[in-house]
This record gives C-alpha cells, sequence and structure tokens, in this order.
C-alpha cells in the first residue's frame, strides 16, 4: 500500500495486472483493444469523465465493455490533487475532490458502466492518504501502478530531455525488474494516448511485452479479480 491505495495485488502467484489510463488523448484505444484481444488478456481502462462524455470514444468504450474489459474512473477534469513537492499539501477541498470523482462516476454510468468492486485511479497517479479516505467515503478504493514498473513513463516526449523514455527503454527495464526482484502480483499501467509528440508508443508494443512475460510463466488477469480491500 502506498497512501492507502492499493499498488500490487496478490504476492504469491505468478499473476499481472494490466491498466491503462485516458484523458484527451486515445488514440490507442483501438490498438489496445486489438491487441487484447488477440492475445486473449482481460485488461482495466480507467478513463476521464470528458473522456467518457466524448462521442468519439463512445463505441470503443462500449466493446471495452463488451470484451469483459474493468472500465473505472480516473477523475473528472483529471484534476492535480496532491502537490508534486508536498505529496501531504492538498490542492482540492473534500467538497472539489469528491464531486470531480463523482461527475466521474455519472459520467461512466450514463454509458451503462457500474461495478460491485469499485477500484479508481487518481488523476496523474498522485495521492495521499486524505484523499484515500474521501475514496473510501464514496466506496471507492484508490489502486495505482507498481512501482518500479516503469511502463507509466510512456507519457515522456522527446522534448523533457534526460526524462524521455524510449519504450525500448521502458520494456527493458520492466524486464530487468522482473528477472531481479519479480512481478508477482505487479499492477502494469500503460496510456491509451499519449501527446503526438512522442511518436514511440509503448502501447504498440503490447504484444511483445505480454509475450515475453506469458514466456516467463505470468498469467494476465483484470485487475478487480487481482486485489483484495
Amino acid at each position: 500500500m502506498i497512501e492507502d491505495g492499493i499498488v500490487r495485488g496478490m504476492s504469491g502467484k505468478r499473476r499481472i495486472a494490466l491498466v491503462f489510463t485516458g484523458d484527451e488523448w486515445f488514440e490507442g484505444y483501438e490498438t489496445v483493444l486489438q491487441h487484447l484481444k488477440k492475445k486473449r488478456v482481460s485488461a482495466g481502462f480507467f478513463l476521464t469523465g470528458r473522456l467518457y462524455r466524448n462521442p468519439a470514444a463512445h463505441d470503443l468504450i462500449r466493446r471495452a465493455r463488451k470484451s469483459g474489459h474493468y472500465l473505472g474512473p480516473h477523475s473528472d477534469m483529471h484534476l492535480l490533487y496532491n502537490d508534486w513537492a508536498r505529496r501531504d499539501s492538498l490542492l482540492v477541498t473534500h467538497d472539489s475532490m469528491q464531486r470531480d470523482l463523482q461527475q466521474n462516476i455519472m459520467a461512466m454510468r450514463a454509458l451503462g458502466v457500474d461495478h460491485r468492486r469499485k477500484l479508481f485511479i487518481p488523476p496523474y497517479e498522485w495521492w495521499d492518504r486524505t484523499v484515500s479516505g474521501w475514496c473510501r467515503e464514496l466506496g471507492w478504493q484508490v489502486i495505482s501502478f507498481t512501482p518500479g514498473t516503469f511502463t507509466n513513463a510512456d507519457y515522456t516526449t522527446p522534448d523533457m530531455g534526460t526524462a524521455y523514455r524510449s519504450s525500448d527503454t521502458l520494456l527493458q527495464r520492466l524486464l530487468r525488474k522482473e528477472s531481479s526482484e519479480g512481478l508477482n502480483g505487479a499492477i502494469l499501467l500503460i496510456h491509451i494516448g499519449t501527446d503526438p509528440h512522442r511518436t514511440d508508443k509503448l502501447y504498440e508494443r503490447l504484444p511483445a511485452l505480454i509475450l515475453a512475460l506469458k514466456d516467463r510463466g505470468y498469467r494476465f488477469v483484470r485487475i478487480d479479480r487481482m486485489i483484495r480491500y
């Protein structure tokens, strides 16, 4: 757990969960759905309210739901809840944070999406214990990616200089971590869309990622079937 958010599933078995987040950019959604279908992998999609409301995404969202993927919230307007430098410094109030999540949920339910197990990936994957508690008041459990898995850095762009991470680098680091520490129960996060300045899209390498980890004995499971809370 980090700040009362779940960042890893049950570690006793060689299982991995794939989760995808999306907001204003979702150009890879179709590609991701096709790759998952071919590899017979169920994943989790955590989308903002404005993406759920975007008519251009409705068919993709319905197809993801029909294919058995988990669909969850990622905040309504992708607000930053906590200061980057001081994690316990809130940038939202109790009411504004809960309203942001509730509006996201309303947008989901308008498309017929609802779950018994209610999981929420905060915007920017950044929160603190206070935010986790506010989510629990509404019946939602904060989750996020497993630290050190690196795939979440697929949003970086070449103009970021040394902060940029190519898809090759991300895959190599993930596999090195698997070799040294294992990935039992790991939650891997990939974005379904990135800034156009990033042309090297990690989601296009999804088949290679899945195959490499399956070859190492891992089974991919849907996020809500891997974690306990």
